[in-house]
């Protein structure tokens, strides 16, 4: 994907509206509580929430695939009679790595998995030796997982100067969690395993070329910026996990995905976000690279082609990290080509909507997984948030990521 071939002539007419559908499966509706654990409850940010997503589902889709043997093993490699109830396991699973994770979230965890358990019509054996799989399962991972680097304290100072990470308006905060790019990933050897070569050169052509892309498009009063343009750059600026939950709950239900392929994929799809923005984080903090307001507003670093703009101000909220890579295309990279992976075909039928405007909820659907991806990344660049290089070197990195996951986990047993 080259985007500044396509330069400003991006499509940015409405989308087709269409009505969220309900989850049909308890993986489903366990990616949903877990979604209002983590994010609405939790306080968790786009990106690193991520990692607990990738928690729950692993212990899910190991639970499950313990009951199948279809598939290799991530964490759990244990086996148990084939008629305990995957459902059970599933619920047991969730549940159990949610209340680690989040114990002041217990009460509230318990009376969702005791629903769950209420609603099944399994046998009573099979629903007992479910449990029993899906807490052995999640006891499985939560092990693997001790000392992975989650919340640890990595100190970081910023910058000064052309070039440098500075926190950034309105609010100036402190940079957020420096500690997700010093993580242990899931499938990759280590954070930087896929670390990309870096942002432009402020004395080059690429940089004068990128600069004037976002300074032009991502202004908050920009006169170039279309009214879809607008829309779709602030469409993305919703947290990009709690969006995401909803679409591969409406994956699940659209393709009528079985409890095995609706656990596997989701386990896929939330594992390889958490290594993309993991590998993600760790560039950033390498390279300390600064936002387009900082940017902007000090003239790009002494360029002679560019000047600054003291009053630019970005159409949404900068993030308060480091811009190089673009953290949310790395994540939708990686996601959008695992789900081209998962069903063999870029050509999937996406729906996705936003809750990030505040007279509707807006919709977007998308028959190819290429053009969700091209779309999230011009958005970070009329969201005032991103330079080009950013967003291209952030696609090849979530899809590094995606090509490793698939080759490396969630496999069949007997794969040829």
């Amino acid at each position: 994907m080259k985007l500044a071939i396509r330069s400003l002539l991006f499509i940015a007419a409405a989308l087709p509206q269409a009505t969220r559908l309900a989850a049909q499966n308890v993986v489903t509706d366990w990616n949903t509580i877990a979604s209002s654990t983590i994010v609405a409850h939790g306080g968790n940010g786009p990106g690193v929430s991520s990692v607990w997503f990738a928690y729950e589902s692993i212990a899910i889709y190991d639970a499950i695939n313990s009951i199948h043997r279809e598939f290799k093993p991530f964490y759990y490699d244990g086996r148990c009679s084939r008629d305990a109830s995957e459902e059970a396991a599933a619920i047991a699973a969730a549940h159990r790595v949610l209340v680690y994770y989040f114990p002041l979230q217990q009460a509230a965890l318990d009376a969702s998995y005791y629903a769950s358990l209420a609603k099944l019509t399994a046998p009573s054996h099979a629903k007992t030796e479910g449990v029993r799989v899906g807490e052995a399962s999640a006891q499985a991972l939560i092990s693997a997982r001790v000392g992975d680097g989650l919340l640890a304290d990595v100190p970081y100072q910023p910058g000064s100067g052309p070039g440098v990470w500075q926190p950034t308006p309105p609010g100036f905060l402190p940079a957020a969690t420096p500690w997700l790019g010093q993580m242990r990933p899931f499938t990759l050897r280590s954070a930087s395993q896929f670390l990309p070569p870096g942002p432009t050169k402020l004395s080059g052509e690429e940089w004068a070329a990128n600069y004037n892309v976002t300074r032009l498009l991502g202004d908050k009063t920009s006169s170039v910026r279309t009214a879809g343009q607008t829309e779709i750059g602030l469409f993305w600026t919703e947290n990009t996990s709690q969006q995401y939950a909803r679409v591969f709950n409406y994956l699940v239900q659209n393709y009528r995905l079985d409890l095995m392929d609706s656990a596997r994929m989701m386990a896929m799809l939330w594992t390889g976000a958490a290594d993309s923005i993991i590998g993600c984080y760790n560039a950033k903090y390498t390279y300390n690279f600064w936002r387009p307001v900082t940017a902007i507003q000090a003239g790009g670093g002494g360029n002679p082609e560019l000047s600054a703009d003291p009053a630019w101000t970005p159409l949404g909220i900068t993030p308060n990290h480091p811009e190089y890579p673009a953290a949310h295309v790395c994540i939708s990279s990686g996601v959008s080509h695992m789900v081209e992976s998962f069903f063999g075909t870029p050509e999937v039928h996406v729906v996705i909507d936003s809750l990030a405007f505040t007279d509707s909820v807006h919709t977007h659907t998308f028959e190819n997984t290429g053009d969700w991806l091209d779309e999230v990344s011009w958005a970070r660049v009329v969201a005032g948030f991103h330079f080009l290089h950013s967003v291209e070197d952030g696609a090849k990195l979530g899809e590094s990521v995606a090509q490793h996951v698939t080759r490396t986990s969630f496999r069949r047993e007997h794969h040829e």
